[in-house]
This record gives C-alpha cells, structure tokens and sequence, in this order.
C-alpha cells in the first residue's frame, strides 16, 4: 500500500462523488443513472479507488452494495471532504457580495418555532438575497452527525451538555425556562395567579418522560413537592402539542422564548404559575479552527441583536 501522500496525490475528487453516489444509492446503476453517466465508468473509477488504497471498499449484500468497514471509513472523512469544497466555493462567490452568500443552519424545533423565524425574518429584509438552508434534529445529533461532518456551518439551540465538547466554541444567547401555556380561551387563561397543584388533574399534553423536556416538567412538579401529572397526550412534537392547546381543552409546557415570539401567532396564553428557576441554555455552537464565512457573520449578529434584550429580561 501506498503511503498517505502518494495516495492523496493519486485520488481524485471525481471518485470520491462517484464512491458517495454508489453508496447513497445503493447501487453502481442507479448512481451512473444520478450522476448521468455509464455503470462501465462507475465500476471503473470504483476499482481505480480502491487499487490506489489497496483495499476493498464495497461489497455486495441482499439489500444491495453497502460499504465495508474501510468503505464506511472513507466515507465519513469523503462527505466532509466535498461539503468542506464546497463550501469553499461558496465563500469565494459571497467575498464579492457577502449579502448574497448561503448559510447552512442546524436547529431544533422550539427554537424554530420562535426565535430562529424572528432572525431568518429579519435578515432577509436586510439581505434579500441570502439564501438559508435549515435541518432540524436534536442537539447532540445536530452536533455529532451534521456540525461535524460540515453539513451545517453552525447549529443554534440547546446547548447539549454542560461542560462543552472540547473541538467545539459556545456562545451563550439566553438561559431557557419552561411556562405552563393554555389556549386563548381556556378556562385558566382569564386567572392573574395560578398554582402548579391546582392544575395537577387538568388535562396534560406532555413530551416523553425520558425526553429532556419531559426530564425539565418532571423536576419542576417535583420542586414543588407535586408528582407529575397523568399526561391525556404524549408527543415530543410542538406541532402537535400547539395544535392541541388551541383545542383550549389541553394544558402543556413549552419553552419561554418560544413564546415570547409566537403566543400571538399560535393563539397561546402564557399562565402566570410561578416555576423553579432551573434553566437551561441556548447558544450558538460551531467547531473551533473553522473559518466562518461571511454569511454566517451576519447571521450571528443579527442573532445577537435579537436575543441580547431578551436574555437581559430574563435575567433574574
């Protein structure tokens, strides 16, 4: 086997896209189908990569041809390699006009729900011609499967662990708390003071007790010596839970800053129960070392201009 900088000499970009494709796809015909060229020259460059590495790459199985652990290997550092490429480029386009530059987003849904929309709004009145692109997921799949593999430029949310990862920077935006929230016209809305033990056998819409936010309601009804209602629903999702609360028949707990920008838009009521002051916080995480490109920039300004008044509200 060659040593490494022989190797990297010899293999090309264009097989590394073909190697993807195949393994994407399943298949070397539906991948020269995809890249609108031969299967012939796909098995070629596919026999051409691995004679240079020395090694077998793919292998075929009963669902098709799937990668071996050598394959998978390449893979991973493969896909980084042409978002990284590509990225490149696209900074290089936006150096002219960074305003018309593109940025990649992770995100979880309550942020999306309210405060992510407030900033994709504002920037695109600013900069009309910025183009985001937005993948939602949980933090530590935002982190571990798309910031680090370059799908994504940055992921804003919550920040997954306390202490953070040691290739990552954090910048903290606010500190989150949960609120009790009702349809507009819900009983309990018309209330100027409520009780958390007087809504302990209302009907509940909750997420999954193991989930994080299931973890933060049952800690703050065990803060205040209450054990955590029978929930009438279970569903991790906003959509649903939002859906259900303006049924005005269900209570739930969403996030405070969620609120903050969308109660009106969703037709929610905030109810004034007094909770623990256990927080949490959401930032902006990106891997340290990499160069931001413009449009992240001002995506991170903008982020700032917005949160900064609404993290000082919250402070205690």
């Amino acid at each position: 086997m060659l040593d490494a900088s022989q190797i990297s000499r010899r293999i090309k970009l264009r097989q590394l896209n073909v190697f993807i494709a195949v393994v994407e796809y399943g298949s070397m015909a539906k991948a020269a189908e995809h890249l609108a060229i031969s299967q012939p020259v796909i098995s070629k460059m596919i026999a051409s990569l691995e004679q240079t590495l020395g090694l077998q790459l793919l292998e075929r199985s009963r669902a098709g041809i799937e990668p071996t652990l050598y394959g998978k290997a390449l893979l991973k550092r493969s896909i980084a390699l042409c978002n990284d490429l590509r990225s490149s480029v696209v900074e290089l386009q936006s150096l002219a006009d960074p305003t018309m530059g593109e940025l990649r987003i992770g995100s979880t849904e309550p942020v999306m729900a309210g405060l992510l929309p407030t900033i994709i709004n504002r920037l695109s009145q600013q900069y009309p011609r910025l183009a985001v692109r937005i993948i939602e997921g949980e933090p530590p799949e935002l982190l571990d499967r798309h910031l680090r593999n370059h799908d994504i430029d940055l992921m804003i949310g919550r920040v997954p662990t306390p202490t953070p990862a040691a290739d990552t920077d954090v910048e903290v935006l606010l500190h989150e708390s949960g609120v009790v929230v009702a349809g507009l016209n819900n009983l309990w809305a018309r209330r100027r003071k409520i009780r958390l033990a007087e809504l302990i056998n209302e009907r509940w819409c909750l997420p999954p007790r193991e989930s994080f936010p299931g973890g933060w309601i049952a800690a703050a009804f065990h803060a205040s010596g209450l054990e955590v209602p029978r929930a009438s629903v279970t569903v991790y999702s906003i959509l649903m839970q939002t859906a259900l609360l303006t049924s005005e028949r269900f209570l739930s707990f969403l996030p405070a800053s969620m609120l903050h920008f969308s109660a009106k838009r969703l037709s929610l009521k905030v109810l004034p129960v007094e909770m623990p002051a256990r927080m949490w916080p959401i930032g902006i995480i990106t891997i340290k070392g990499r160069t931001p490109n413009p449009a992240q920039r001002l995506f991170v300004e903008c982020t700032r201009e917005i949160a900064t008044p609404l993290a000082r509200k919250r402070t205690p």
